[in-house]
């Protein structure tokens, strides 16, 4: 294949025949809103990540959301935040009336530390989102035990951590409260969706009933009944559900997370094989402590010597399709008027980064086209 027929997209979601079958039984059933379907996704799905319970619901941003709600986070409360993230995270601040707080990250990891979070640390601080960016996990045991100690919710923001481990364990496990994400960009997807993942029973009861619209008996509950049903709307809530067709498609993906995290870890070792010798740049790698699962195989050009947009321009017109590094959500209009602390990492970070191809699809030639580019860009390195 010529360069100009050759197209290497950044992502491609892994669905297929079964996926279809599935979503078409869900359909042919007649249930096709929140239904046995997504209950069992929950049961699977919290078994997968080490969690006692899990709330489906449409998106990780609306499982954010909730767990801000459910910990009773409000005006007048601050929650601390990496501006590293896609800007969902600190949105869902805004959503209950607290003040986003933004916090640096690492370099090697591009995640909230103890320090950087002590840094901006005050007597209004009430909770904590960390992110496991990109699917690189963060110190679960470090943050968690800082954060009981200072008395504040720790928030886990997990969109892109299904399949990474940390300390030998899912990412999720023993997190208070987590939220994940199905969206395509995702290793596991429905199409648009989300998780919220507790270890209290208590919890996902009322995280079921905030879902939807404060009802305390969900609409499966009131099928099943041979009797009359009258529910009691307990608090003002949302309508966060997600459909039987979304579950029975993440039933079927859940069923592939253990083979598409070993492929694509296997596919991220031999990139960083590849790109090992070329100098300013700095490939993305699992932490000490844990394991990614390489939702983003991003890369740092750190005296590269090519900009990282001609970088992204060049790569482009030799038909592969990579993007920029992870945004910083205080450069952006939306939080134009917040007064950010200095944050150094995050502003190198998502101006010197981006994101290369990494998917089911790719190939070993696929590859090495790539980093043939940055090879030539570079300047050429035997």
């Amino acid at each position: 294949m010529s360069e100009t027929q050759r197209k290497i997209p950044v992502m491609i979601p892994m669905l297929g025949e079964e996926e279809a079958q599935a979503a078409a039984d869900a359909v042919r059933s007649g249930w096709v809103a929140q239904g046995p379907r997504v209950a069992r996704f929950e049961t699977e799905f919290a078994a997968t990540v080490g969690a006692g319970h899990g709330v489906a619901v449409s998106s990780c941003t609306t499982g954010l959301h909730l767990a801000l709600v459910l910990h009773g986070v409000g005006p007048g409360d601050e929650v601390i935040v990496p501006s590293f993230s896609f800007i969902a995270t600190a949105n869902a601040v805004r959503y209950v009336g607290a003040t986003p707080i933004f916090a640096d990250v690492e370099l090697t990891t591009g995640n909230v530390t103890v320090d950087t979070i002590d840094a901006v640390r005050s007597e209004r601080t009430r909770a904590i989102i960390a992110v496991h960016q990109g699917g690189v996990p963060f110190d679960t045991a470090a943050l968690r035990k800082a954060a009981a100690g200072w008395g504040v919710t720790l928030v886990e923001d997990a969109a892109c951590a299904a399949g990474s481990m940390a300390y030998g364990e899912p990412a999720g496990t023993g997190a208070a409260v987590a939220a994940w994400s199905f969206h395509p960009r995702k290793l596991l997807t429905t199409g648009e969706g989300g998780m919220v993942t507790v270890d209290d029973a208590d919890a996902a009861v009322r995280l079921r009933r905030l879902r939807e619209h404060g009802m305390n008996v969900s609409a499966a509950d009131r099928h099943k009944s041979s009797q009359p049903v009258l529910e009691a709307y307990l608090e003002t809530a949302y309508n966060y559900r997600m459909t039987d067709i979304q579950a029975a498609v993440g039933l079927v993906q859940l069923g592939r997370l253990g083979g598409l995290v070993a492929q694509r870890r296997a596919l991220a070792a031999r990139y960083q094989e590849l790109l090992a010798d070329i100098d300013g740049l700095v490939p993305v790698r699992d932490p000490a402590y844990g394991q990614t699962n390489y939702q983003s195989f991003w890369v740092l050009l750190d005296g590269f010597g090519v900009d990282r947009d001609e970088v992204l321009s060049a790569l482009a017109a030799k038909g592969v399709s990579a993007r920029r590094g992870i945004m910083a959500a205080h450069l952006e209009p939306a939080y134009a008027d917040v007064t950010p602390p200095p944050l150094p990492v995050t502003e190198r970070l998502t101006r010197n980064s981006l994101i290369l191809p990494l998917h089911h699809q790719l190939t070993e030639d696929d590859q090495d086209h790539i980093v043939g580019i940055l090879r030539d860009l570079a300047g050429g390195k035997a």
